[in-house]
């Protein structure tokens, strides 16, 4: 006798377990969803509750100037849309949202480990002041300079998270460091399954029992991860979108911890953890010093660079850098000035790149950067952090403009100097005008180079 019943396909388990996901959107077929659904595999939830107040139950936005009302096709009458979160496909009143609430992935508790480094004193304590929090399932904060081997410390709790059956995911709010990290944790993982979640991903198959994402990637899960990292924990637009900061507790389950990983934590953020869960690394694992920055003006850049003419100061620095055959980086304030000075800076030399967030190619031009294939790169903020080239150089012109917090600005300087063959090197701020900005960020360098190196 033929069997006619039905069959859950694992991979439809493996896809929707701990993800918030559209039903119009689901990669599977039809009559599989609807199956699921008949078997209350599902919880069902709808798109946008209106009572009692708007909000999108995917995002969490509840701010009313992010929704837009039109006429629904489907539902034939008035209907509402979030605009916070459309690139991941519309969500509306009338749209129906599938939460897996059936039968769990089978938990895998061996995972080769394969990471033959050493520690330093202050790396193994901040190891094991996290790992101790895992295990007693409290948020941790780890305060390390730029350099100081942050990923290399999330390897003891991350393997031990596995090895207990749990599911970890490490989030940040940019996409080169989802980038940076993922092929790193594939090498001291090779066994376990993960999977890389941002936009324009590839498929990926299979369970991850680890994701590494975006805070972005978030909206998408709901009470799904065991331990969440926040890698990056003060970047934007992670601490200026409080969705965001929602995303990451709503993606977690109710009793798991978070640890928060920055160089430059905001005063908020140590008030919180600086009397519980909190370690501090004040010097890079190869012990040399931070790069301190040094200042050098320049006067009305932006009317000789819009004239067409890169000023002395910038081109001997680039020219410099080429003779002594040193990768760099140039940071500059905006996209639009970046546009007219790619061209002056290529006449220099034809392979210089420029990249910015929208730039579809920027994860090959980096690897071109890092390969030695080209000379520099100019870019805007996006390749401010979750990026390490060898014997980089750095400039920043434009070092008084807005967008460079003291935060960023301790950030760009700390791509410099992090390989130890390579400990030290120029960091520069071009500027027109010296800002309240750039002395606190050299005078937080100047500081922890103090304390990783008391007198």
């Amino acid at each position: 006798m033929k069997y006619k019943g039905w069959l859950l396909p694992p991979a439809l388990r493996d896809f929707h377990e701990g993800r918030i996901w559209l039903k119009n959107h689901t990669p599977f077929h039809e009559d599989d969803i609807k199956r699921a659904i008949e078997r209350n595999y599902f919880y069902i939830k709808e798109g946008i509750q209106t009572i009692p107040q708007i909000k999108c139950n995917r995002c969490q936005n509840e701010e009313p100037q992010q929704f837009t009302h039109f006429e629904c096709s489907k539902c034939q009458k008035t209907c509402v849309y979030c605009r916070h979160c459309l690139n991941m496909g519309r969500i509306s009143c009338c749209t129906t949202l599938l939460i897996w609430r059936g039968p769990q992935t089978y938990k895998q508790k061996q995972h080769q480990f394969e990471w033959a480094g050493q520690f330093t004193p202050l790396q193994q304590q901040a190891s094991d002041e996290m790992l101790e929090s895992v295990k007693r399932q409290r948020n941790h904060l780890v305060h390390a300079v730029c350099g100081a081997g942050k990923t290399e410390i999330l390897f003891q709790s991350v393997h031990y998270a596995l090895e207990k059956g749990l599911r970890v995911c490490i989030a940040t709010p940019r996409t080169d460091v989802v980038l940076e990290l993922f092929p790193r944790f594939q090498a001291v993982f090779p066994k376990t399954n993960i999977h890389a979640l941002y936009g324009g991903a590839p498929k990926q198959e299979g369970y991850a029992r680890l994701v590494m994402a975006t805070t972005h990637q978030l909206y998408r899960f709901q009470h799904a991860f065991d331990l969440i990292i926040v890698d990056e924990a003060d970047a934007f637009p992670y601490t200026f979108d409080q969705t965001l900061q929602t995303a990451v507790q709503k993606a977690k389950k109710p009793e798991s911890p978070i640890i928060f990983v920055t160089a430059t934590p905001s005063q908020k953020l140590l008030q919180q953890h600086k009397r519980s869960g909190y370690s501090f690394i004040p010097k890079r694992y190869h012990n040399h010093p931070l790069p301190v920055p040094r200042y050098s003006s320049l006067w009305r850049y932006e009317n000789s660079l819009n004239k067409g003419k890169i000023p002395l100061k910038l081109q001997r620095w680039i020219e410099d850098r080429l003779t002594r055959q040193e990768p760099f980086l140039i940071f500059l304030p905006k996209v639009a000035l970046m546009d007219i000075v790619t061209p002056l800076f290529q006449i220099i030399h034809p392979d210089i790149l420029a990249v910015h967030a929208e730039d579809t190619d920027r994860k090959e031009k980096v690897l071109k950067l890092r390969n030695e294939e080209i000379p520099g790169l100019l870019t805007t903020t996006i390749l401010e952090r979750g990026i390490t080239i060898k014997n980089v150089q750095v400039a920043v012109v434009g070092a008084e403009s807005s967008i460079f917090t003291a935060s960023a600005l301790i950030q760009i300087a700390g791509r410099v100097g992090r390989n130890q063959a390579y400990a030290d090197g120029d960091v520069v701020f071009f500027h027109h005008g010296i800002t309240v900005e750039m002395d606190e960020a050299r005078a937080t360098i100047e500081r922890s180079n103090k304390e990783g190196f008391p007198r």
